[in-house]
């Protein structure tokens, strides 16, 4: 069976792309008057790329890495969870306390078509104000797949 070999395509973010994606985030995050961290992982949850913004909030720091570590790790919207699973208490109770994991908006995961490719996580501000700024750092990754 040694011609029965199985060919995956490999779909990877680069640093450079990453790094734009932070980019994004951040000016955003000044457009709107929020002091970030970002965070963009790649299809394993390893980090990337991040920034603190001067006076962002230490804590924030590990957040906005796990937020895309989360999305990362799930292919799932860190905002998605809460609602899916608020009426488990099985699942909110225990899935809670798995390291890593957050459960509010800010981490967005990153596909091209249906492949996975990583997740980007911001925090240090609202979960709204995180996710706007994890969606601009997103459409940089969609422009340049688009121009692709």
């Amino acid at each position: 069976m040694k011609d029965m070999e199985v060919v995956r395509p490999t779909y990877a973010l680069t640093h450079a792309l990453a790094l734009a994606m932070v980019e994004a985030a951040v000016s955003k995050a000044q457009e709107i008057g929020v002091r970030l961290n970002v965070a963009v992982a790649d299809a394993g949850g390893n980090l990337l790329a991040f920034l603190r913004m001067d006076g962002a909030p230490l804590l924030s720091g590990e957040i906005a890495r796990n937020k895309a570590y989360t999305a990362a790790a799930f292919g799932k919207a860190t905002g998605d969870w809460y609602p899916f699973i608020k009426d488990e208490p099985a699942l909110l109770h225990g899935i809670v306390h798995t390291d890593r994991l957050v459960i509010f908006g800010g981490g967005l995961p990153l596909y091209y078509g249906e492949h996975l490719l990583g997740g980007i996580g911001c925090s240090g501000g609202s979960a709204e104000e995180d996710t706007v700024c994890a969606e601009a750092g997103l459409a940089v990754l969609e422009d340049h797949l688009k121009a692709s």
